[in-house]
């Protein structure tokens, strides 16, 4: 008998798991189905701005294709929501008054975005009231308008400092939009980035068309246009900053009110262990933004620094092809099989990459410590470990800054702006764990002008897409396969198919790749 496996959400996570269990409902071992709220299937979230900016279309965006998965058996129901789970009789209430049996239960509900309480907009953090001219930017829907905005020239206010919001302003900037960046704090990315770089990272925004206002704490909204919609946002100090749109951008926030609602242990995200195993739970899962791996052991080294779920969706990815594997085994009765299967392996530091048309930016690690501060530098240098070293390069005129932050040679932490040759070899470096040349200025020459044109393209060897996970050699062979463009390559790889960073390098092993054939 197979087992009835049940998806709750369809974002770009639970479109992976689905398709890596389809062998499973081919060979009749398991029955899926899969609940999205939404009125389209999964669809690439993370790059709704370029489509509100016109650089792409719906259909590029989209993950799954609903017809095709009900024509391969798969119960798939859009625009609905799970009212509840009721873990009693293992099932799931639907808004639409259906419910669906399950024999093992999937949370893939992901993150909504945060909100701030700011006057005019309803503060509930569940069902906040966006007025009209203030979007999230997290939808469909939300990209149309701000593409109508862009297309008009309008004035766009981006509230929040993060990676999103940068590139949704360079974006729209680009394309003709007077926009302006409000953060709060001294410079942008002020969680992931050190002061020098931060301050080279907000001139470089300016020389691309982005005012910038920093140490900016917002209090409300005005909405005094000609339709009610937004007009003005409203600071502390009494200020206001006029414009047209308003695009929040304030980070996002997991989904866990379904999961507590049925008991589940929560933190920042559902809690579940190594097997994404809700505690205390075995039949109810988590995957992507809304899991936050942590067991139950208290005796668990890797669990007692453990942060919650990062946010990208690379680690959901993996996660997501891990528990097909485990799910598979169980709905093909080898338990015993499944009980040995190794735990998913933990996520290694996350690397922020920003990649604008003039704007180039790698952030790692813990940056924080400037070359002149003894105490940060000795710290935990004990029992023969190493201190940290700091290497340190800046050209704020030409928006160029580089920091190495090393133990041993081995780097810690980086930031890299404006050099792109030099960051895509120190994430190499960071990722691979790998030691960095004694003269730290060899890393700098990569971006000098006696490099050859195109010097700068992906290494074939390394990892190219890291939200999937796709190297460059794998991308070249796709282009040998006759792979002539970023999509054929999405479509054969999956890489480019997440943050869409990589897009740029895939170009260039394609070009690497056919430019002998050129006359």
């Amino acid at each position: 008998m197979s087992e009835q496996i049940v998806i709750v959400g369809f974002g770009p996570v639970a479109a992976r798991l689905v398709d890596e269990l389809l062998p499973a409902v081919r060979s009749g071992h398991a029955r899926l189905t899969v609940v999205g709220q939404e009125a389209e299937a999964a669809y690439n979230r993370v790059l709704v701005a370029d489509l509100g900016v016109g650089r792409t279309t719906a259909d590029a965006l989209a993950l799954a294709d609903s017809a095709e998965l009900v024509a391969e058996g798969v119960d798939v129901r859009l625009g609905v929501r799970v009212k509840r789970v009721d873990r009693a009789r293992q099932q799931v209430a639907l808004s639409d008054g259906a419910s669906v049996h399950y024999d093992r239960l999937v949370f893939a509900t992901g993150s909504r975005p945060v909100i701030p309480n700011l006057t005019g907009i309803n503060p509930d953090p569940s069902s906040p009231v966006l007025p009209a001219g203030v979007t999230a930017l997290r939808d469909l829907r939300d990209a149309e308008v701000l593409r109508q905005a862009v297309a008009g020239g309008k004035r766009v206010v981006v509230l929040g400092g993060g990676v999103l919001g940068l590139e949704t302003a360079l974006a729209a900037a680009e394309e003709g939009a007077t926009v302006t960046v409000v953060h709060n704090g001294p410079h942008p990315l002020g969680r992931s980035i050190d002061r020098g770089g931060g301050a080279v990272l907000a001139a470089g925004l300016r020389r691309c068309g982005v005012r910038v206002a920093g140490n900016a704490r917002s209090t409300g909204v005005e909405h005094n246009a000609p339709d009610g919609g937004f007009s003005a946002l409203l600071l502390d100090d009494g200020s206001a900053i006029d414009g047209d749109l308003l695009v929040i951008s304030c980070g996002v926030r997991p989904r866990t009110e379904l999961a507590e609602g049925c008991g589940l242990s929560t933190g920042t995200g559902i809690l579940v262990d190594h097997r994404l195993r809700a505690h205390h739970e075995p039949h109810i899962f988590a995957i992507g933004d809304c899991a936050e791996v942590r067991c139950p052991d208290p005796r668990c080294a890797a669990c007692r620094n453990a942060k919650g779920p990062s946010g990208l969706v690379g680690p959901g990815w993996r996660q997501a092809e891990w528990l097909a594997g485990y799910l598979t085994l169980l709905a093909e009765g080898a338990e015993a099989e499944a009980d040995v299967l190794p735990a998913l392996a933990p996520e290694q530091p996350g690397v922020v990459v920003l990649k604008a048309r003039g704007m180039n930016l790698a952030v790692a690690g813990d940056n924080a410590a400037e070359p002149w501060d003894e105490e940060a530098l000795t710290a935990g240098a004990v029992n023969g470990r190493p201190r940290l070293q700091i290497a340190q390069w800046a050209d704020p005129e030409h928006g160029r800054y580089v920091k190495m932050t090393t133990r041993g040679g081995v780097l810690e932490g980086l930031v890299a702006v404006g050099m792109p040759r030099t960051a895509a070899e120190l994430v190499g470096l960071f990722e691979r764990g790998a030691e960095l040349p004694a003269d730290r200025s060899l890393l700098l020459r990569l971006d000098g002008p006696d490099q050859l044109p195109g010097g700068g393209a992906a290494d074939p060897a390394g990892t190219v897409c890291r939200c999937a996970g796709v190297s460059g050699a794998a991308i070249a062979a796709a282009a040998t396969g006759g792979c002539s463009t970023v999509a054929d390559v999405s479509k054969a790889t999956r890489a480019g198919t997440g943050c869409g960073g990589c897009h740029e390098d895939i170009k260039g092993l394609i070009e690497q790749h056919f430019s002998p054939a050129l006359p």
